[in-house]
């Protein structure tokens, strides 16, 4: 697996999304580095990916309530667990759920395997409220997808809560999870 910093060299094979992701982020000057890789759809499979960025993944859920009129993009360290009374109480909402993968690419224009903060660019409505465990404010870098599942980006933590999400205009909850299941 190679490291790369920054944008592919050559954009052939990349989709629209992925490079829409590169486009903002070198817009507002975040650096990043970046692997390639085949599909990965679990956190478990990151495993090499997270050796070679020197980071850990964070797990993203897409979730919703049962009427499906709030959606939320959980981050988390991929350790954790959800219990999604935990959860409900401090956002506070109630019989949260999974959303559906049409939903995910409705608000988000990723698909299932492949849900990330980066799919926020895509969310001009703002109808995805942004969810993160504590964890993840305290590391120095952070890993996600650039809406694809086929790469994955290593960014300064601080970038991707701050430039990043001041750039796509959303804010974020700060949630508190319990470790393991």
């Amino acid at each position: 697996m190679v490291l790369y910093h920054g944008r592919p060299e050559h954009e052939e094979g990349r989709c629209q999304k992925e490079l829409a992701v590169y486009d903002l982020l070198d817009g507002l000057e975040i650096t990043y580095e970046r692997v390639d890789h085949e599909a990965v759809g679990t956190i478990a499979a990151c495993e090499e990916i997270d050796r070679t960025l020197g980071i850990e993944i964070c797990k993203n859920l897409f979730l919703c309530n049962r009427q499906k009129t709030a959606y939320y993009l959980l981050l988390l360290p991929g350790h954790k667990g959800l219990q999604t009374k935990e959860l409900s109480r401090q956002i506070p909402t109630s019989r949260l759920s999974f959303a559906s993968g049409e939903d995910m690419e409705k608000y988000l224009n990723v698909t299932p395997g492949s849900a990330t903060v980066m799919g926020l660019i895509f969310d001009a409505e703002h109808r995805v409220q942004l969810l993160v465990d504590e964890d993840l404010l305290d590391e120095e870098y952070f890993g996600c997808h650039p809406c694809v599942n086929t790469s994955s980006l290593k960014l300064r933590t601080e970038d991707v809560f701050g430039k990043y999400l001041e750039a796509v205009q959303h804010h974020y909850i700060k949630v508190k999870l319990s470790e393991g299941r």
